[in-house]
């Protein structure tokens, strides 16, 4: 247990700790020996911590609509109120990991939560366009350590024993913000307008500073960290992947051939991107170890954590929209909300019960067949198709999210602290670019292919419709029938007819254009699974071939010895 030194004289005190309660690497809490009371302390505050930071981007993006009528902005302005936040999360901890390892552990909260706090207080007071972004890029920023924090604190409410399960919990509960944003915004839009939301931010955001003030981590340890070519690095990195979210969020928005500066800032991205890793490359103590994250595992790993989170854009993209496009809104979704996050609790404590320290990976084929089950069984949407129609299908893909993004994050950082704690930037970076860059290239691929499976089936759909059709003329009239009692006009009667059909039809293409969306999805998801049972294959014959191999080796060096 730790013991506290103090001396007569006007110094900091200080810890001291037994060799296993030494933090794993600077930067990081101690790991002393808590009492019961403090482990389930340090838990519930954990959690308060990451539902405070997911919570924060997600009542804004569930509710796009209301900020953007309040604001006055249009549909491609609104939706960089979420990428200005994700520009800035995403590349936080470029800096603030080493932060943390060369300034210590309690500036970083002491700075950072207060920080959260008073970028909630300016969204209540600011109400223009620019002034919003520059808040929620402060948001963003100050995200990153909150759910840096949340893994901590959790892992500090775990016994030794089970750390990995910490790990596994602390990277979860964030996820747990988009569904629960969506089942408690409607409440909190009838008190009140969107300035509701906020409070709510704001509350948790105090009632976050207040907990973590009250019950800090243990101390850590500092090192010299910083380099001056982490500057560079960062001053390249940083802008070419702001420019690449930037094109990603507004692709499909404003179209990707019909605006100039997308193809600029896709160009600038690239360059800025491949200078830098080029830099990290011929460095000799880089921030990015581009060496390791060029393995075969690492990237192996890297690579089906991008391919899950494309797919399980099916969620976030393909229902959300669906039931959008047939008039749901939030109001009617709370259920359909709920089961999901019932749902992703039992996915984290599946992840938990199922990881086997011997066999890290074999849940990840299982999350991958769920998502191929979900995407399936929403293929065969129609207009009659509510929120309890997917109860089932939603349910499997938010089990599937958590249990995938648990176990791949402790396969990454098992590996890493084998590598060696200075590859711990490198797998933080890039496995959060990993699933936000992902997650915003799962939603602009996929809403790019509804779009164009939409005007595909709206050509096949109004193709048959003439008005020579005695069927068609049917319909135009029962519907302008409908209106017949508010317009006495006969001739806009007929035209408020057609026009109320093309809507029908409309509608009726997007609801094709889903289905294609989900299909897609499950065939996608399907050669992920296949892909990921091949490897799982591979790496077992070469395990059961290396005792085989290192005989064959043991006898020809034998034999070579004999005849020398």
């Amino acid at each position: 247990m730790a013991r506290w030194l103090s001396r007569r004289s006007a110094v900091v005190p200080q810890y001291e700790f037994k060799p296993h309660e030494r933090p794993t690497m600077p930067g990081s809490p101690a790991n002393p020996e808590h009492p019961t009371w403090r482990r389930y302390a340090y838990f519930a505050i954990g959690i308060l911590i990451g539902l405070t930071g997911g919570l924060g981007n997600a009542l804004v993006s569930v509710n796009l609509n209301f900020a953007q009528g309040t604001l006055g902005l249009d549909s491609d302005q609104a939706a960089m109120l979420t990428a200005v936040y994700l520009m800035t999360n995403t590349t936080a901890n470029l800096l603030l990991v080493k932060y943390r390892q060369q300034f210590g552990l309690q500036p970083f909260i002491r700075y950072m939560l207060p920080i959260y706090a008073a970028t909630t207080v300016l969204h209540l007071a600011l109400h223009g366009f620019w002034s919003s972004l520059a808040v929620r890029a402060a948001s963003g920023f100050a995200a990153s350590a909150l759910s840096t924090l949340t893994l901590l604190y959790i892992m500090q409410g775990m016994p030794a024993a089970k750390r990995l399960a910490g790990i596994m919990m602390g990277i979860s509960i964030p996820q747990l913000a988009t569904p629960l944003a969506r089942a408690i915004s409607p409440g909190l839009l009838v008190s009140g307008d969107w300035h509701m939301l906020y409070w709510c931010e704001l509350g948790l955001a105090l009632a976050t500073l207040a907990a973590v003030m009250s019950l800090p981590l243990p101390p850590s340890e500092r090192t010299e960290a910083f380099e001056k070519g982490d500057f560079i690095t960062v001053m390249l990195l940083a802008p070419g992947l702001w420019l690449l979210i930037a094109v990603l969020t507004e692709g499909r928005i404003e179209w990707w051939t019909e605006r100039p500066w997308m193809g600029w800032s896709l160009a600038a991205s690239v360059i800025m991107i491949g200078t830098a890793l080029v830099l990290e490359h011929k460095r000799e103590n880089p921030l990015i170890h581009t060496r390791w994250l060029g393995t075969r595992e690492m990237g192996r790993l890297i690579l089906t954590a991008v391919a899950v989170r494309v797919l399980l854009s099916e969620q976030a993209f393909g229902s959300i929209g669906l039931l959008t496009t047939l008039g749901m809104i939030n109001d009617q979704m709370i259920g359909l909300n709920l089961i999901v996050v019932v749902a992703s609790v039992a996915g984290i404590v599946a992840a938990v019960k199922l990881f086997d320290p011997a066999d890290p990976s074999r849940a990840i084929p299982l999350a991958v067949l769920l998502i191929v089950l979900g995407s399936f069984m929403d293929a065969n949407t129609t207009n009659l198709t509510r929120p309890a129609n997917l109860y089932l299908s939603q349910a499997l893909i938010g089990f599937a999210s958590l249990l995938f993004l648990a176990h791949a994050m402790v396969i990454g950082i098992s590996r890493t602290l084998l590598a060696g704690p200075k590859h711990f930037v490198s797998f933080i970076v890039l496995f959060g670019l990993s699933q936000s860059l992902g997650g915003l290239l799962g939603s602009a691929l996929l809403g790019t292919f509804q779009i164009a499976r939409e005007k595909f089936h709206s050509h096949e759909l109004v193709q048959s419709i003439v008005l020579t059709d005695p069927q068609v003329a049917a319909r135009v009239r029962g519907t302008g029938a409908s209106v017949a009692s508010v317009i006495g006009d006969p001739t806009l009667t007929s035209a408020e007819g057609a026009a109320l059909l093309a809507r029908t039809v409309a509608r009726e293409a997007n609801i094709l254009a889903y289905n294609d969306v989900f299909l897609l999805i499950g065939v996608l998801a399907t050669l992920t699974f296949v892909w990921s049972l091949s490897i799982r294959s591979a790496i077992r014959r070469r395990h059961e071939l290396s005792p085989v191999l290192e005989l064959q080796q043991r006898a020809q060096g034998t034999r070579a010895a004999a005849e020398t």
